[in-house]
């Protein structure tokens, strides 16, 4: 329900409910009522300013982040090995004026020459037709290894409704519409990428939330076993693609050894002030790189939004480069 009426709700409380606080605000504890009324006005102003912006000029910019990864467990063939991640495109919200911004997104990640491409989930915001349009855009991306995509919790049938039966057709035409865009998509399934005699581990998690609201749908064992279990390498270097980030402190690191994993799922909060973000009270890990030891999980703050805002926390596609140590 949230995310069907979420553009709506956003623009009430950015342009009706926050103005209206802060300026009643003002006149109540500011102790000059003239004073009070001027600088609620001004405030109120400023914040539908603002909120203006983070929908038009906001939402624009792309950055390309560049961060390295490094562990003993690389292979040597795989040293400099480069990786795009991103995440979140919310095709939904990129429509009309804003549609350019996909072919944007795909030059962009082109033009960084990768030899790995992963998407790390919600490429709709609720129904699967909103990616018809845009197909032809992703069929465009190119890398040697392939192209690789997960689900997010947008793209299972939560915030839709009708019946479980339509949900799951819904659900279904989902992860056929994501193939035809040329993604191999991984459904609690691993694939080996090949370099020499050496080898890597790609694997791809459904989506699994410690929310219990979200979709649980990955399993750990699954994923590193299916479609057959690792043993190619005693060692075996895996990086693990789950959307949603709380899944690396409750599932992945305790019944795993994956060296990295990339998740999305936060946007950032589409938001940030001085490098903190609203977000950062509901999700430990909401963007950048953190380690656990050796190992580390790497947030991506996203490509797109569900809400066509974003407020000093622009768009990003990430290159992962890894290094041998």
């Amino acid at each position: 329900m949230i995310a069907r009426f979420a553009i709506p709700f956003f623009i009430t409380v950015g342009f009706v409910i926050v103005p209206l606080v802060l300026f009643l605000l003002c006149r109540k504890f500011l102790p000059n009522k003239r004073y009070g009324t001027v600088v609620g006005i001004l405030l109120a102003a400023i914040e539908m300013s603002l909120v203006g912006y983070g929908m038009t000029g906001g939402l624009k910019p792309l950055v390309v982040h560049h961060i390295e990864y490094a562990s003993a467990d690389l292979p040597e063939a795989f040293d400099g090995y480069r990786i795009v991640q991103f995440s979140d495109v919310h095709v939904g919200t990129m429509t009309g004026s804003r549609q350019p911004m996909i072919q944007e997104l795909i030059d962009s990640i082109n033009a960084q020459t990768p030899d790995m491409i992963v998407f790390t989930g919600d490429m709709q915001n609720i129904h699967p037709e909103e990616m018809i349009p845009p197909m032809l855009y992703f069929r465009q991306l190119l890398a040697p290894d392939g192209v690789y995509a997960i689900l997010g919790n947008h793209d299972y049938a939560v915030y839709q409704t009708g019946t479980d039966e339509e949900k799951e057709r819904n659900c279904e035409l989902t992860k056929d519409i994501i193939r035809k865009m040329g993604f191999d998509l991984l459904l609690n399934e691993h694939r080996f990428i090949h370099r020499d005699s050496d080898s890597i581990v790609l694997a791809g998690m459904e989506n699994w939330s410690k929310a219990e609201r979200m979709p649980r749908k990955g399993d750990v064992a699954q994923t590193l076993d299916s479609p057959s279990p690792i043993i190619h390498h005693p060692s075996p270097f895996v990086i693990m693609l789950q959307h949603d980030p709380t899944c690396w402190r409750e599932k992945i690191l305790p019944e795993c050894d994956a060296q990295l994993t990339l998740s999305g799922h936060t946007h950032g909060g589409q938001f940030q002030i001085f490098g903190w973000s609203p977000v950062a009270l509901s999700y430990k890990e909401w963007g950048g790189m953190t380690y656990e030891g050796s190992r580390a999980l790497y947030v991506s703050t996203g490509a797109g939004s569900l809400i066509p805002f974003r407020l000093n926390q622009p768009r990003e596609i990430t290159v992962i480069t890894l290094k041998r140590k």
